[in-house]
């Protein structure tokens, strides 16, 4: 750049920042206005609801396209079965079923990884019983303990809350304990030299400072919940005759309503999309985000 363009400054500024400096020495940053495209783009829900009406206009060309109700319902096809389940209220009472099993097996779940974690923290013992039961358990998927939960609690509830606490245990166990071990030495050690110790220690230190891995273990466990919630609806459902929307899904593929089933499945996903965008958005809004530990 030749010398004559340079500003008076002679510094190079961004073009969409501004620097200028006030009277009394302090520096003021001044964004330049955007465009209004420019601005809509920075808004992440607006970016998100773009992808999801991308994914339903692909859905409802290809069922068009196919042309089978019976194999693909189009999007506006299972809109319609799913408003009209809404209706017959019998799709919200299948999902508060759902949502009632689940909570019951995840808060259980959430409650075993802290006495697993707090086992962990404080003792070798704690530590090598953690990792051996994880190396054990994590990779036994939650559906082949199907069998023994039969045997042990019988059709119904206790057996779909007994593998919900399975799916949830161990990746709330694992990264929590991994947050844990990722808190530095020099926190610690100013948190002793507080007078904090034991679960002191752990409420006023070591939670906060790896809550990151904490609200990461319970999103996985979440999602591993309500994977295997449905899953297992699909036999406990049969079994008993009773269930939620795993059964509502199963007792239509028998009738082969299609769309129905279809409108089963987009419950679980608009289920999922409320709790990740809402929930745990905004627990993660007001913790890690507002304490500066995640951008």
């Amino acid at each position: 750049m030749a010398l004559s363009t340079l500003p008076r400054d002679g510094i190079i500024h961004r073009p969409e920042i501004i620097r200028e400096v006030g009277e009394a020495g302090a520096t003021v940053k001044a964004e330049a206005s955007l465009s209004l495209p420019e601005r809509l783009y920075q808004v992440a829900a607006l970016r998100k609801a773009l992808v999801l009406i991308g994914l339903a206009v692909i859905w409802q060309a290809y069922g068009l396209w196919l042309d089978n109700p019976l194999l693909f319902p189009s999007f506006t096809d299972t809109l319609q079965a799913f408003f009209e389940g809404i209706v017959s209220g019998i799709i919200p009472a299948r999902a508060w079923i759902s949502l009632q099993t689940l909570l019951i097996g995840y808060g259980i779940g959430i409650v075993l990884a802290c006495l697993l974690t707090t086992l962990a923290i404080g003792s070798r013992i704690g530590t090598d019983l953690l990792e051996t039961l994880t190396s054990m358990f994590n990779p036994l998927p939650a559906i082949a303990l199907l069998p023994l939960a039969l045997i042990w609690f019988g059709l119904g509830t206790g057996s779909v809350v007994f593998v919900i606490v399975h799916s949830v245990l161990w990746a709330i166990a694992l990264n929590t304990h991994a947050g844990f071990r990722s808190v530095s030495t020099t926190q610690r050690m100013v948190g002793l030299n507080y007078g904090l110790r034991g679960l002191t220690l752990v409420r006023k230190v070591l939670i906060p400072a790896a809550f990151p891995s904490i609200l990461t273990g319970l999103k996985v466990g979440w999602a591993f919940a309500w994977r295997t919630l449905i899953a297992a609806e699909l036999v406990f459902g049969v079994s008993s005759g009773s269930g939620g929307l795993g059964w509502f899904i199963f007792e239509n593929r028998n009738l082969l309503e299609t769309a129905n089933v279809f409108a089963g499945l987009f419950s679980v996903i608009l289920i999922g999309l409320v709790v990740e965008n809402l929930v745990f958005a905004t627990i993660e809004r007001r913790t890690v985000r507002r304490w500066g530990m995640q951008s």
